[in-house]
């Protein structure tokens, strides 16, 4: 039975969620997103909404593994072998893979199996893929990561960060390609990730419940009408999902053109030393996240704002100072430092981002919260416009 997600575009009240998921879809190299936040915030529905957003993928026809057909580079063993022999390798299209990986799960069932006994038994070596090689060129979701075995949390972020997963058993070893885009939802409530782990995630949100109670109406108006005729709902944003799966397809084909400033790169520094992170993962994420945005609001060129935005979704999990916490009290702490940096490097007549919001957005929009991370980024992708047939429809409200 097929499932039906949630239109990505529908999602109301998240946009923080949304950019950090957003930009990661243009770079995995960020190293995925954590969201953390209260039961029935949309963490889940977010996560499965954007598979839907992301192009189809060529892949080798009988490979395990998906490997793309015309690059060497990201083929494991076999399918480089094949290429090298002259093969011409069957080829075919298939939707980006979306994996979730169960509670239940071990570390087999993550990794994979080396059958020893078949091994020796014929003389070839057999191997049973796990969830890493499914997800290989897709997303891999995993719920509550933070109830999840240490030593699990460890293979997985190993594999996020390597692009690569790597199987010992008896002496035996086989590896293969593991590149994907690694979300992560916890409920605080349920317990923390260590900190080792924490930091390994590129991105981290904090989300809540919409308190403001016309918003609040028009979330339950949406999942309301989306329940009662998935089909019909999921064709009223059509048009908006096609701007945003429009929008990430062109940011990943720029992504290495946007230049990035010699200033930016001492300011995005500084900011990850004035907030006490411990090496540099910090940074080389300030940069990825920010030149992630530039793509996708069409820029040439990392700007301030890109990367005033980037450290809201980067710093929040590695500051240094543990009374911070997550929520609000990092916000401040955030805001403070983007005040204090970007105030300095633009001048003394620099205006406080407290007192006019980061994005300079219009009035009117759909979007709560002027200096939200993500609004001037919906904002920009709203104008963009659609790929495929238009319907000329408005969305469900």
């Amino acid at each position: 039975m097929k499932r039906e997600n949630f239109p990505f575009a529908a999602l109301l009240g998240q946009e923080a969620m949304q950019a950090a998921l957003l930009v990661n879809a243009v770079d995995p190299t960020i190293g995925g997103v954590l969201v953390r936040g209260q039961k029935g915030t949309g963490k889940s529905t977010a996560a499965r909404a954007l598979a839907g957003l992301l192009p189809p993928i060529q892949t080798v026809q009988d490979c395990p593994y998906r490997c793309p057909p015309d690059q060497p580079a990201e083929m494991h063993d076999g399918c480089r072998q094949r290429r090298a022999d002259g093969e011409d390798l069957p080829v075919a299209t298939l939707p980006t893979p979306f994996v979730e990986l169960p509670l239940s799960a071990g570390e087999d069932r993550l990794i994979g199996t080396l059958h020893l006994a078949r091994t020796l038994e014929t003389g070839e070596r057999h191997f049973e893929p796990g969830l890493l090689a499914a997800a290989n060129r897709g997303i891999l979701y995993v719920d509550e990561v933070n109830l999840l075995p240490d030593h699990l949390v460890d293979m997985l972020l190993d594999a996020a960060a390597s692009g690569v997963n790597v199987v010992e058993r008896e002496g035996m070893r086989l590896v293969h390609p593991a590149r994907f885009l690694l979300v992560g939802t916890m409920n605080p409530e349920e317990g923390e990730l260590r900190p080792q782990f924490l930091d390994r995630f590129g991105l981290c949100v904090d989300v809540t419940g919409i308190n403001e109670p016309d918003q609040r109406r028009r979330i339950v108006q949406r999942r309301l009408a989306f329940d009662q005729n998935p089909a019909a709902f999921r064709k009223s944003w059509q048009e908006q999902e096609n701007r945003l799966a429009a929008g990430i397809a062109t940011a990943r084909k720029r992504l290495r053109t946007i230049a990035i400033p010699e200033e930016l790169l001492t300011l995005a520094v500084e900011l990850a030393v004035a907030a006490g992170v411990q090496g540099h993962r910090a940074d080389l994420a300030l940069i990825r996240t920010a030149r992630a945005l530039a793509a996708l609001l069409d820029r040439g060129a990392i700007a301030e704002d890109d990367l005033a935005e980037a450290a809201t979704l980067v710093l929040p999990h590695r500051l240094a100072d543990p009374q911070a916490g997550p929520g609000p009290e990092a916000a401040a702490v955030i805001r403070n430092l983007l005040d204090e940096h970007l105030s300095a490097a633009a001048g003394s007549k620099a205006t406080p981002l407290a007192e006019t919001g980061i994005y300079g957005l219009d009035d009117g929009l759909e979007f709560p919260g002027a200096a939200a991370a993500g609004v001037r980024l919906f904002a920009h992708l709203k104008k963009k416009p659609p790929t495929g047939p238009s319907k000329r429809r408005k969305p469900s409200t």
